[in-house]
């Protein structure tokens, strides 16, 4: 009999919808028990991610040779004007569509976190990672660049050994658990419903947001594509796990295992794949960046506010919820942002 496989795309998709289907019946004690696996599996991710960094990076960087630094300047540049456009890009749309769609001047008042209201596990395991993630993707520089330069093998050899190590520990462990964990993040959402009320509160600006992504993605994979020679959509559609793995976890680096195979899917040599990946999840902050100033729009907007630039990106600027965090802390994190600055004078 054939054995049927299920892709890692539809393994996500059941996820979330089954976390939010027993989220409505399950009891709270057997929902604690995927709460408690979220929190070893979480805390385990933060504790692997420095070690795929240093695995992926340092090896790949050394594989590039010489070029390596001039290849960093480039990825590095690019990735910071992404950035900068997405957020000029979100101001411009959210002042043309906020005015129409919120209310203006309503009497906003403190609220309370929405992570307050979260299922607890029912016990903790700390997993403190080794170092935190920028400082492995600067060792990861710092020996790469220095492997690409010297003639020894000896430490390449190690690395190449490390990264076969990191490699089975991405496809045995990480990969096959992560739709599982999904399914907790949208359990624990579901059973919490007093934190779904926020959300709920700023459905309008999580459809906008959603929106805006799409159409970002659709720019970036258009001069992507144009670039490379390749139909945008047809590599949009094999980075669709990516994105449902980034919609389950909210967490970049946490997708970096997905991101890396459907890199490589689409086409990019895998040493460039294993390079940019990890680089930009950390440095790459256009997603966070839209989110960020998409919700400080609308809160000044619904306060009563005059859109002020300047404003909007102290205020974003303020948050510090940007770049590679923990796994599955985004969602109720940016909210638990806007309960705070709801409370604004």
């Amino acid at each position: 009999m054939k054995k049927i496989r299920v892709s890692l795309l539809t393994k996500v998709v059941i996820a979330i919808a089954a976390g939010v289907l027993f989220g409505q019946f399950l009891p709270g004690g057997i929902a604690r028990i995927f709460v408690t696996f979220n929190s070893l599996f979480g805390n385990f991710l933060s504790f692997s991610i420095p070690l795929i960094i240093l695995g992926l990076v340092t090896p790949a960087i050394g594989d590039l040779g010489k070029g390596a630094g001039k290849l960093l300047l480039i990825t590095a540049l690019i990735a910071y004007g992404s950035t900068v456009f997405s957020g000029f890009f979100t101001f411009l749309s959210g002042s043309a569509i906020f005015p129409h769609i919120l209310p203006t001047n309503t009497e906003l008042t403190a609220m309370e976190n929405p992570e307050d209201f979260m299922l607890t596990p029912y016990f903790v395991v700390n997993m403190p990672p080794l170092m935190d993630v920028m400082t492995a993707l600067l060792l990861s520089f710092t020996i790469g660049l220095g492997l690409s330069n010297i003639a020894g093998t000896t430490l390449r050899d190690s690395f190449t050994d490390f990264k076969e190590i990191i490699i089975k520990l991405i496809e045995v462990v990480i990969i096959p658990l992560l739709p599982l964990h999904i399914f907790g993040i949208f359990l624990n959402m579901t059973v919490s419903g007093q934190g779904m009320s926020i959300i709920t509160m700023f459905l309008k600006v999580i459809i906008v947001i959603f929106v805006l992504h799409v159409l970002l993605l659709l720019i970036q994979f258009t001069i992507a594509g144009a670039i490379a020679g390749k139909n945008p959509l047809r590599l949009l559609k094999n980075m669709l796990p990516a994105y449902a793995t980034a919609l389950g976890t909210q967490s970049s680096a946490a997708t970096i295992p997905v991101t890396l195979a459907q890199a490589v899917k689409n086409g990019v040599r895998e040493n460039i794949a294993i390079f940019t990946v990890p680089l930009c999840a950390t440095i790459h902050l256009a997603g966070s960046t839209m989110k960020i100033v998409a919700c400080a729009m609308a809160i000044m907007i619904m306060a009563g506010y005059l859109l002020q630039l300047q404003r909007i990106y102290h205020d974003a600027g303020n948050y510090d919820g940007s770049g590679s965090g923990g796994s599955g802390r985004g969602y109720y994190g940016r909210f638990g942002y806007l309960a705070k600055y709801a409370g604004i004078q």
